[in-house]
């Protein structure tokens, strides 16, 4: 399956269209978890976009992007706080996650089961995933000048049942982009109008869905016990840093180790 390159995803979010994007979406993400007060989360996929707002708030806020799309540098400034990882085999201790959202993944992977049950191991007890993924029925899935026209899009029930087969229990879910999926400058000027009168008359042509769930502690059979190796984090060796038309590369500062 094709899924987008990280350079083509970083590339769209500071895009005019991404920085819309950026906004819509990030309100809904809001609107579903308000607060995150001392909250450890996860952006899985490619999430950093929507995860500068928590880091005021949270208890600590990291990124992991997979294997086969690549890593880059977040945030531009002070110690990194993302890794390139095997996203079937997550580099955490059981139960070290509070609130997962992941972005730009879903989609693109073929085994969920394995990664869902990867996620079900890392989520405290009470933790919840929030995933954002391309609608079946909106525009944004039909058109390749997105990211969210890869992979494989979703409706609610097909969500639903993937959950409830992975020992999550289904929560809240909200549309968002309703606006076409282009960049002429009118359809930008129009967007928060867009929103509004698509989460009032069309809601189901909404161009990605929102979903939270919640892990079910009593729902997957207990594991035999193994010993299972984990892979490291690997942290991206350099990023780009881009001045005109002009491009250097600047060594990557290591976050600090744990005390």
């Amino acid at each position: 399956m094709i899924r987008p390159d990280v350079i083509d995803l970083r590339n769209f979010y500071l895009s005019p269209l991404g920085q819309v994007v950026r906004r819509l979406v990030g309100r809904k993400i809001r609107q579903l978890w308000p607060e995150l007060k001392n909250f450890r989360l996860l952006g899985l996929g490619y999430a950093t976009p929507y995860l500068g707002p928590f880091r005021a708030e949270a208890e600590r806020v990291v990124s992991f992007m997979p294997l086969q799309q690549g890593v880059i540098q977040w945030p531009r400034e002070g110690p990194g706080l993302v890794g390139l990882v095997d996203e079937y085999s997550l580099p955490l201790a059981d139960a070290s996650i509070d609130r997962l959202i992941w972005v730009h993944g879903l989609e693109n992977t073929t085994d969920l089961d394995k990664i869902l049950q990867e996620i079900w191991r890392v989520l405290t007890s009470t933790g919840k995933l929030m995933v954002v993924v391309p609608s079946r029925s909106g525009l944004w899935a039909r058109t390749e000048n997105t990211p969210f026209g890869y992979g494989h899009p979703y409706s609610d029930k097909q969500l639903n049942r993937l959950f409830r087969d992975n020992g999550f229990t289904p929560g809240e879910r909200l549309g968002a982009l309703y606006m076409p999926p282009s960049k002429w400058r009118l359809n930008l000027k129009l967007a928060r109008a867009f929103e509004n009168m698509g989460e009032k008359w069309w809601g189901r042509f909404c161009g990605v869905r929102l979903m939270e769930a919640e892990k079910q502690v009593f729902a997957l059979n207990a594991p035999k016990e193994q010993k299972v190796k984990r892979r490291p984090v690997i942290l991206p060796a350099a990023r780009p840093v881009i001045a005109g038309r002009q491009a250097r590369i600047e060594p990557v500062r290591r976050p600090p180790s744990k005390a």
